[in-house]
């Protein structure tokens, strides 16, 4: 591409600067819905586009890629002008695709949890799996009753689960295959999964390059643990925190408050949790499992280097708040350990403490982890 200049450059080079797969003829498709404005012509007829349209093309390769439809696209980029007040009509359509989202994640889930049943099963139960994908070569479709023995072959799958005790470890072997990570890595991901309930977890969950190292030292230099709230702290392993001689200490102790709208009502109102929040000591690991406040004020103490904690373990719960917390905690420059979205919670934050408790004292001299990367 020649030198650029940003007020004249041709359709094939604003695709090649924009990236995310765009196409000089998506562009033009985008002209003719009206998701891009009409750009100036050269002499020779030529398109000829400008940074202000580089942002633009930007906005709408970022929003696509998060699946949002080309109308709602249009709409979202309209300037403010043009649109009514909070466009109830936009409001809608959105509403409608998220009902046809979450109404196709129902079924794939629902898929996944037939899946699990069948390959999910333990050395003790290949045997049934095998009966059981027999049974389902065989099974007649073409009346309503097949559903009935549908029913049936769940009935007696399950029967056969009463002789032995569950062996989570090789049914997540099953379902779950990690050969790229470290065994301290594979070994937090299967806690967080068999926490959750949900092997697509795995996929959410995202840590900085040395999360687990610093946790490590921090660990085993006896560092302060403060959690969010009493029910992330009645779930930490005391027993292994004492043996390591580390201390935990609760941010909003006050044992009256036991709901996530009590806990971000009672931090955002009451100034002495957040003058707590200040004091907290360098290298500490901090837990937060319920409220979003409580991770937004903590990032903001570390931008301004006013905290140093040596880890953060960022899995609040919430629909807004909470997705963007985790987003600034991954750019805040701190190590840390976090759910991407709406996933997270108290228990899932607890898990990820212990299995890095837990890790340190049966695995003190492991460093494989150093070989994995930023997850």
């Amino acid at each position: 591409m020649r030198a650029q200049n940003l007020q004249n450059l041709t359709i094939k080079e604003l695709t090649e600067l924009v990236g995310g797969g765009l196409t000089p003829r998506m562009v033009r498709h985008y002209h003719k819905l009206g998701l891009l404005p009409e750009a100036s012509r050269s002499q020779s007829n030529y398109r000829l586009y400008t940074d202000k349209d580089i942002q633009h093309l930007r906005r709408i390769v970022a929003l696509k890629s998060q699946g949002f439809q080309l109308d709602h696209i249009r709409k979202l980029l309209q300037p403010l002008s043009k649109q009514a007040p909070l466009s109830n009509d936009l409001l809608d359509s959105l509403q409608q695709q998220y009902r046809s989202v979450t109404s196709q994640l129902t079924r794939l889930r629902q898929t996944a949890s037939a899946l699990e049943g069948l390959l999910g099963r333990d050395h003790s139960c290949l045997d049934v799996q095998a009966e059981a994908l027999l049974q389902l070569r065989q099974l007649e479709v073409e009346t309503s009753a097949s559903v009935e023995q549908l029913e049936q072959l769940w009935d007696g799958l399950d029967a056969a689960t009463d002789a032995h005790p569950e062996d989570f470890n090789e049914s997540l072997q099953q379902l779950l295959p990690l050969p790229a990570r470290s065994q301290i890595e594979v070994d937090l991901l299967s806690k967080l999964v068999i926490a959750s309930g949900d092997v697509t977890l795995v996929d959410f969950v995202r840590w900085s390059q040395n999360a687990i190292a610093s946790s490590r030292n921090a660990l085993q230099s006896k560092c302060e643990i403060i959690v969010d709230v009493s029910a992330v702290c009645a779930g930490i392993d005391q027993a292994r925190v004492a043996h390591l001689g580390a201390t935990v200490n609760t941010l909003i102790d006050d044992p009256h408050i036991t709901n996530f709208t009590e806990i971000e009502l009672e931090y955002c109102s009451t100034r002495k949790w957040q003058d707590k929040l200040q004091q907290v000591t360098p290298g500490c690991i901090l837990v937060v499992g319920y409220a979003p406040s409580v991770l937004m004020s903590i990032c903001n103490l570390v931008e301004k280097k006013q905290i140093q904690p040596a880890l953060i373990i960022g899995m609040p719960i919430g629909f807004s708040h909470a997705p963007a917390a985790k987003r600034r905690l991954s750019r805040s420059g701190v190590e840390y350990i976090t759910t991407l979205g709406i996933n997270g919670g108290g228990l899932l934050a607890v898990v990820a403490l212990n299995a890095l408790i837990e890790s340190l004292i049966e695995k003190p001299h492991c460093h494989c982890y150093l070989r994995g990367q930023a997850n």
